[in-house]
């Protein structure tokens, strides 16, 4: 048995925690940039707002329906991730966290009462952290998956969803209501595909040949239809390390200068060095991008990336920048309004498994390693890059991403820590 846990419009519930004058409003919180939208109220939801609409186009209807928008806070959403996830996995014997606003639970060998037991989450979880959560229940991670998605949207569930406890009538029902794009690991392309054989609903695809299905479509949409008549076929997974670390961003505005792109670049290093070190890996190659905005057709467009292997796998910042940097004078050109840039450390490893090189670039890897590890438990203790690089620039770069309507970092920062005024 399986419980499939979703935090409710995860940002959206995060900035709510710490503003409840929001609870009852229609809200929305923005990309990058402020660009589009990445997270929506169901009030946003009610008055047809899709995800990714861009909010230029919205001022008049924003306006009119008094929308909130809000840029996001990404220290705050994993900050209150973690807490989720880690209070979660207390509850249950296995868990597997599928993103950072949801997870599996692993209820093997659990007594329990489906619909208390997902009360029971609700509640603590509402109590620590202040955010809603819906439950689903299944024999398999898809139904879990589709009944969680159940339990959001039909109000008499009250946030609770045991597929065991439907009678087949409603079961069927329900499927017979819902599309197939629906459906976890069927998008809208595959979805586009299955339609020229009739399958349009998730009772259709419940009720197809799982092996017809796997001669046109492949292994996975027949383990999908397995999982969909109860067949446990995806069992819980460990969180594997990552295999490459990417850290980019859109620039606030356009940068033009060699040095600022150094600035950009070397910050972002420091950040994908910080998550190499935390899951103890090396990177053994780095990669670099550079490009102007596709999107401006009228202007120049530049675009290049390198990849540059290293002799002996590190995760040293002063090292790896000194590289990245040094592919980016190799694809600088002057003249272009640049708009994003980004690093890429790949080829990881164990830190433990990196092999001895003769001729290593650090003389002496302990001390480095020391010099990281201080580095890296300053700015977990004191906010993300108090100490850093001279390469980086100063606190508040011009390039820097636009945030006009970020919330305070309340959990992550002492300067942001709420106050309370007792009367």
């Amino acid at each position: 048995m399986f419980a499939l846990v979703d935090v409710n419009n995860f940002y959206v519930s995060c900035q709510r925690v710490f503003q409840p004058e929001l609870e009852g409003r229609p809200v929305v919180v923005l990309s990058n940039n402020d660009g589009c939208i990445v997270s929506r109220s169901n009030e946003v939801k009610a008055l047809g707002l899709n995800m990714a609409a861009p909010w230029h186009e919205l001022q008049a209807l924003a306006r009119q329906h008094g929308i909130v928008a809000l840029s996001s806070n990404y220290a705050l959403y994993a900050d209150m991730s973690a807490r989720v996830m880690r209070l979660l996995g207390q509850m249950a014997p296995q868990q597997e966290i599928y993103s950072i606003d949801e997870c599996f639970l692993g209820l093997q060998g659990m007594a329990i009462d489906s619909a208390a037991f997902g009360q029971q989450i609700r509640q603590r979880v509402r109590q620590h952290t202040g955010l809603p959560v819906c439950v689903g229940f299944a024999p398999s991670k898809t139904l879990a998956k589709l009944c969680n998605a159940w339990a959001k949207r039909r109000p008499e569930l009250n946030g609770v969803c045991d597929w065991r406890t439907l009678a087949p009538a409603q079961r069927q029902a329900w499927l017979a209501a819902t599309p197939v794009d629906e459906v976890w690991g069927i998008g809208r392309q595959l979805s586009q595909r299955l339609a020229l054989r009739h399958i349009h609903t998730v009772l259709d695809l419940q009720q197809a040949s799982a092996s017809q299905l796997r001669a046109e479509f492949g292994l996975p949409v027949a383990r999908t239809v397995q999982e969909l008549n109860g067949l446990s076929c995806l069992p819980l997974s460990a969180v594997a390390d990552k295999q490459q670390i990417l850290c980019s961003r859109s620039f606030g505005r356009p940068v033009y200068s060699q040095q600022e792109l150094a600035e950009a670049i070397s910050t972002y290093l420091a950040r994908a060095a910080e998550k190499l070190r935390r899951q103890q890996s090396a990177a053994g190659s780095i990669g670099l991008f550079i490009r102007t905005n596709p999107f401006r057709a009228e202007a120049p467009q530049y675009r290049r990336h390198l990849v540059f292997p290293l002799a002996q796998a590190s995760d040293d910042t002063v090292q790896l920048t000194r590289v990245a940097l040094w592919l980016l004078a190799r694809l600088y050109q002057p003249g272009y309004a640049y708009a994003k840039a980004g690093v890429i450390l790949s080829d990881l490893c164990p830190r433990q498994a990196v092999q001895g090189h003769l001729f290593a670039a650090s003389a002496d890897p302990l001390r480095r390693a020391g010099l990281n590890a201080t580095l890296d438990q300053i700015n977990q203790r004191f906010g993300r890059g108090r100490i850093r690089l001279a390469s980086c620039g100063g606190q508040q770069p011009g390039w820097s991403m636009r945030q006009l309507r970020r919330s305070p970092s309340w959990t992550t920062r002492w300067e942001d820590l709420p106050t309370a005024y007792a009367r």
